[in-house]
């Protein structure tokens, strides 16, 4: 049942999002003359990689880095363009493409590349070796999830981690349209890309029972 609405949330969502392609491509384009997509390998379900695309929000040398840098507030390698569009989500749209394949679903943990260097330390890890990454990557990754909606933008993977195999292990259709629900809120008020809590008021109850239960 999962399957097959996130399939058909992802045909209706390419079907209206459709004429803003274009004018998302020719900002892009404009503004460096570089590529309007961008392409990256991604951990998805039991482990398997497959290719992500979203519009890039980028310059293009930041593609080319060995070792993937986790964006940190006022990341000097994200265009004006890709400002606008990482504020309110709008550069993931084209991983409605990833859902329609089946490499993705609406609603998980976050698709994340096998090895990425932290903001907050020098640490280059690999995904796998996280505790909690078999039980993490048992389910589809999201276009949304619960740590992308209620964890702080700077967490670290550890923490980001206990956020995902709690939504692993409470997983239901009522709580993948709360968390749907709340992620067209942060897009209405563009905050994707805040450092704070994005939704205080409406998440804290949550959050509190999800740490309580972590303890």
């Amino acid at each position: 049942m999962k399957r097959i609405l996130d399939f058909l949330f992802a045909a209706l969502g390419l079907l209206i999002s459709f004429p803003l392609w274009p004018v998302f491509s020719v900002l892009i384009w404009l503004e460096d003359r570089g590529p309007v997509f961008y392409f990256q390998e991604r951990v998805g379900k039991g482990g398997k990689m497959f290719m992500g695309i979203k519009f890039r929000s980028m310059k293009p040398q930041a593609g080319s880095e060995v070792v993937v840098v986790q964006t940190q507030e006022r990341d000097a390698r994200v265009t004006k363009v890709g400002r606008l569009l990482r504020a309110t989500a709008m550069d993931e749209l084209p991983q409605l493409l990833n859902i329609l394949k089946g490499d993705m679903s609406f609603v998980g943990p976050r698709a994340l590349v096998p090895v990425e260097k932290e903001i907050n330390g020098q640490e280059e890890k690999s995904i796998f070796e996280f505790p909690g990454f078999k039980e993490r990557s048992s389910v589809r990754p999201g276009l949304t999830g619960i740590a992308q909606v209620l964890a702080p933008r700077d967490i670290d993977r550890l923490n980001k981690f206990k956020y995902d195999i709690w939504y692993v292990r409470n997983r239901s259709f009522l709580l993948d349209i709360y968390i749907i629900t709340l992620s067209f809120l942060v897009t209405f008020i563009g905050r994707w890309e805040s450092r704070d809590d994005k939704l205080s008021c409406l998440t804290k109850p949550i959050k509190d029972k999800i740490n309580k239960e972590l303890e």
